[in-house]
């Protein structure tokens, strides 16, 4: 696995809650436990006492974001920073799950966390992660959804770095806000010339016209 792969976990976290919309999906254990995806054992650490601690480090990851976000590349990364030294892992080269036709392990390297608790182990991989994403794409690669109030984080692996929605239905959804828009404008536009229009042909004297 690349280990800038990691940096979905942060994504994930970050977008447990809509700020903006006043919602919040982590509410359980339960749900911090579904963060974990596919890896069973890290998620049974999880208790209760971890709900709190995952909000905490989803503020902080937030604040990773926004800081890019906003241009704030050094901002960023000392956010980043302050996480990485909070929650450090071990880069160790591991085979397991990946065999080559001659079913030899193919070598990769991986991320091995020595949490306390399920949220340093968690927070360790996604700082991890992030950090790796942002060295290797750069900083203006983590935004923030512009499809207002949605404002979901995101990271940029267009061509183009032209990516500025989290999604392609918010991507849509603001497309067609755009349009609507600027027909509003053309129509208003259009009624004020036409009023204007009759005012000025109103005030011309008749033997004027």
């Amino acid at each position: 696995m690349e280990l800038a792969s990691y940096s979905d976990y942060a994504v994930r976290l970050v977008n447990t809650e809509e700020p903006a919309r006043g919602t919040d999906t982590l509410t359980s254990v339960e749900a911090v436990r579904a963060l974990f995806g596919g890896s069973t054992q890290a998620s049974r650490r999880a208790t209760d006492a971890d709900v709190t601690r995952f909000r905490s480090v989803r503020g902080r990851l937030r604040g990773v974001f926004a800081a890019a976000d906003a241009g704030e590349a050094t901002h960023a990364v000392d956010l980043l920073n302050s996480l990485l030294l909070e929650f450090p892992v071990s880069p160790q080269i591991s085979g397991h799950d990946f065999l080559d036709d001659e079913g030899r392990p193919r070598w990769h390297m991986h991320l091995a966390e020595h949490p306390s608790n399920a949220t340093a182990g968690f927070a360790a991989i996604a700082a991890m992660g992030l950090a790796f994403h942002l060295t290797e794409y750069g900083v203006d690669r983590l935004g923030l959804c512009q499809a207002a109030p949605c404002r979901n984080a995101y990271l940029d692996t267009s061509t183009n770095r032209s990516r500025r929605y989290c999604s392609d239905r918010c991507a849509t959804r603001a497309n067609v806000a755009a349009y609507r828009a600027r027909k509003r404008l053309e129509t208003e536009r259009s009624d004020s010339t036409g009023r204007s229009a009759e005012k000025a042909h109103a005030s011309t004297p008749a033997r004027d016209r």
